[in-house]
């Protein structure tokens, strides 16, 4: 089997902020965005990964979410429990200091982890938590 993966979907609450976050402050490439019914879903990805791709969506757009379970996701969206993203990078000294020095909502310095993994961790500006882990 040869899988790799194509895309995932993260929610947002603000797309103009988001996009800001991930193009501005992590350095994606805006790879669509596209407006429907007064929601936008914004593909953005790392410019030397094409075949990869986060999508930020609306929470709410999913058909068949009710109006409770819509209340839950943004209760868990406010308290950074909703969703998360793992980065990784060459350079997490470097790349800690970057997104500190951009105002990015810090959760976490680099630290070694008891599991092995050494990362810090971040909140973009829907509350979703982004963990980067060093490459070893």
């Amino acid at each position: 089997m040869d899988l790799t993966i194509h895309r995932t979907f993260l929610p947002h609450d603000d797309p103009d902020a988001s996009l800001a976050f991930y193009r501005d402050t992590l350095g994606f490439e805006v790879r669509n965005d596209v407006g429907y019914g007064g929601m936008r879903w914004i593909t953005v990805g790392p410019a030397d990964q094409p075949g990869t791709s986060i999508v930020l969506e609306p929470p709410a757009a999913a058909p068949g979410v009710t109006d409770e379970e819509r209340r839950t996701i943004v209760e868990m969206m406010a308290k950074g429990t909703y969703a998360r993203l793992i980065l990784a990078t060459a350079d997490l000294d470097g790349t800690f200091a970057r997104l500190k020095a951009g105002d990015a909502d810090l959760v976490q310095e680099p630290t070694e982890q008891p599991y092995g993994i050494r990362d810090c961790a971040f909140r973009d500006p829907a509350g979703n938590l982004i963990r980067i882990n060093e490459l070893r």
